[in-house]
């Protein structure tokens, strides 16, 4: 293995570890929310996005529909679309490969694929990274679920902080200017007031939508001052 590949699967277990740790959380709640074993177990197994799964047994927990907390779940979701239309051309795959893929497509294997230089490391990249997450994140799901029949209450181990820490984790290194900051502080606060009166897993939706318009407004202008519906055919430089 060249020392790239040990760079990448070294970078994928420490991904992979992390989110174990998130899904032991995921388990004690789910369960506590009144799904059973087997349906946390098939909630990790099957739909395989943490975002997605807090929100639905968020719903759930919160006296919601299942209708409502699938619905909530699926918008959350609806991120992943976006990533698979940027790894289709990437990883290449086609037929049952191209399925199997699908199902790996999540904030961390596309972060770990594109930031490769080349598309065989970049392909590495995403199966290292999906295999490792995958099976980290199911084994600490039913870790988790099978916690809360021992201990009933998940926040007397501190189960119930870990999606918020763990979301902190990730965010704390980019922090490192007065935009992202100011960007963090105005998203977060506009979640607070929007969550009495919205569904759980709305308020991330709205403070998503607000930060792509948000980052449309910050994109260069095309060459020449023209605006971009009046730039010429494809095929120049990108920005």
């Amino acid at each position: 293995m060249s020392p790239a590949h040990r760079g990448i699967v070294r970078d994928a277990l420490g991904i992979g570890i992390a989110s174990g740790a998130y899904a032991l959380s995921f388990g004690a709640i789910s369960t506590t929310a009144g799904l059973t074993l087997l349906q946390t177990v098939a909630l990790s197994l099957l739909m395989f996005t943490g975002a997605s799964q807090f929100a639905m047994v968020g719903v759930i927990g919160a006296g919601g529909s299942v209708w409502a907390g699938a619905a909530t779940a699926a918008l959350l979701g609806t991120r992943n679309a976006l990533y698979g239309m940027r790894l289709s051309s990437l990883l290449g795959n086609r037929g049952l490969k191209r399925a199997l893929a699908a199902d790996f497509v999540l904030d961390e294997t596309t972060a770990m694929a594109i930031a490769r230089d080349s598309a065989p490391e970049s392909r590495f990249a995403f199966w290292a990274t999906g295999i490792s997450v995958f099976t980290l994140w199911n084994l600490g799901t039913l870790i988790g679920a099978l916690a809360t029949h021992a201990l009933p209450d998940p926040k007397v181990l501190g189960f119930d902080a870990a999606p918020p820490a763990a979301f902190l984790a990730l965010l704390a290194p980019r922090l490192r200017a007065r935009e992202p900051i100011a960007i963090a502080l105005g998203a977060g606060l506009i979640a607070l007031v929007c969550l009495p009166f919205v569904p759980a897993g709305i308020p991330l939706l709205i403070v998503a939508a607000l930060v792509v318009l948000l980052g449309f407004r910050s994109l260069p202008a095309p060459r020449g001052g023209r605006p971009a519906r009046e730039a010429g055919p494809p095929g120049g430089e990108s920005h």
